[in-house]
């Protein structure tokens, strides 16, 4: 009995050793800093055998599209802007001189490209769809079906485009459809007046701002840049190119290149700088109280394809897929519509956010949600195992089997919490 109970606290101490702080884990990687530019971390979970006699026969997901370069033309053009000005008036240190040289190396690299899927972009794809087929390979034998739908941006076709090339290559067999309409937009990228005017109110713009006067420190960056503090006070914005020059830094993890800019940058500041996004894409796309909770069901017509698809598939009795393409601002609300893992957390106390809810656990770089079903044979019990980056998921339902779940109960708790949403 001493023995079992010995084992247990230590048991307990090593879980609580392996608990990290989010300021542990950025601090131990700063790459994951970048938030929604964060790179696709390779997975490292084991996948839970499925129950006896069980098989997966249908793969249902939304990715978000892989890495890419910057949207903004400004994002490059800007920073690179202030230090060319800076370095004609002598005003740069060596260290300016150097993030001077290496802005404008990632500016070419980017010019004319701006929003484009990066090579390291497509790969994340293909490394998904070929794990996708080693983990569930029944859902891809034979001649099986593939539905492949994106929006109309092209970094999302083309990520659409690397998956299906990769499913091919290891089936030729498998009869794709591949789409990308306007058609389809309602519910892969939806866009809602209602959620938008939410997102207006006077006190999250305030709270905005109250975000960058307590966690934007510039000084020391702008003391190892410039050996002028006049010309800082006088021509720069020193917290605009600070929040610059860190989102150069975090999207170059998309880009095959060896140069850097995150050595700019101590890692009590890289935390500091995330902890403005993880509360922002909290705000105004997670389920935060301030807007009610209510920002999650922008994904209500994105669930009901997976509920419908679903039962259409289900219905069908052959393996098949559906795949959808789109972006984070849309995933990272579907897995808090979802309630998957902590993703539904609800705090008022932003300043304790970060204890539970990360956004870069949630939306990467090619961040995807897959539903996956298993049948067995002589039993109409449908079980469904829900992936989030290729971690099983706790659902909002009980179950027997966790982290597999009844379908008939994981499909009446959605529709319910739809419905729910629309009668108020």
């Amino acid at each position: 009995m001493k023995r079992f109970i010995l084992l247990t606290v230590l048991c307990c101490l090593a879980l609580g050793m392996s608990a990290q702080t989010a300021k542990e884990e950025i601090f131990a990687d700063v790459h994951r800093s970048a938030a929604n530019y964060y790179a696709y971390p390779q997975p490292s979970a084991v996948q839970t055998a499925p129950p006896a006699g069980y098989k997966p026969f249908y793969l249902s997901h939304y990715a978000r599209h892989g890495s890419r370069y910057l949207i903004n033309p400004a994002d490059y053009e800007k920073p690179l802007e202030i230090l060319t000005e800076a370095d004609r008036n002598n005003v740069l240190t060596e260290l300016g001189r150097k993030t001077l040289l290496i802005v404008d190396s990632v500016a070419h690299m980017a010019r004319s490209r701006y929003g484009e899927l990066t090579l390291l972009g497509a790969r994340q794809h293909r490394g998904i769809a070929e794990r996708m087929f080693h983990s569930f390979p029944e859902v891809f034998r034979g001649e099986a079906e593939i539905d492949a739908r994106s929006t109309v941006v092209i970094r999302c076709i083309l990520s659409m485009t690397a998956e299906c090339l990769q499913l091919q290559s290891m089936n030729p067999k498998l009869k794709f459809r591949n789409d990308a309409s306007y058609h389809d937009m309602y519910y892969l990228n939806n866009d809602d007046l209602y959620f938008k005017e939410l997102r207006k109110a006077d006190k999250l713009n305030q709270l905005k701002v109250a975000l960058r006067e307590k966690h934007v420190h510039p000084e020391r960056l702008m003391v190892a840049l410039f050996n002028n503090a006049d010309y800082v006070k006088w021509k720069i914005d020193a917290g605009k190119l600070m929040t610059n020059l860190f989102d150069l830094a975090s999207n170059m993890q998309s880009l095959d290149t060896d140069l850097e800019l995150y050595s700019l940058f101590t890692k009590e500041e890289c935390y500091d700088l995330w902890q403005v996004s993880n509360k922002n894409w909290y705000v105004f796309y997670g389920p935060s109280p301030l807007t009610g909770g209510k920002i999650p069901y922008l994904e209500s017509n994105l669930l009901e394809s997976f509920l419908n698809a679903a039962d259409t598939c289900i219905v069908k009795k052959e393996n098949s897929a559906t795949l959808r393409f789109g972006h984070e601002s849309c995933l990272l609300p579907l897995a808090c519509l979802m309630e998957l893992g902590d993703c539904g957390y609800q705090t008022t106390d932003l300043n304790k956010l970060d204890e539970v809810w990360r956004n870069y656990k949630i939306f990467p770089m090619a961040s995807n949600i897959q539903f996956v079903f298993f049948r067995k044979k002589g039993s109409d019990d449908i079980l469904v195992k829900v992936l989030l980056n290729e971690q099983e998921m706790k659902l909002p339902v009980e179950s027997d089997m966790a982290p597999y779940y009844h379908w008939k109960d994981v499909e009446t708790y959605y529709r319910n919490k739809l419905v729910a949403f629309k009668k108020n």
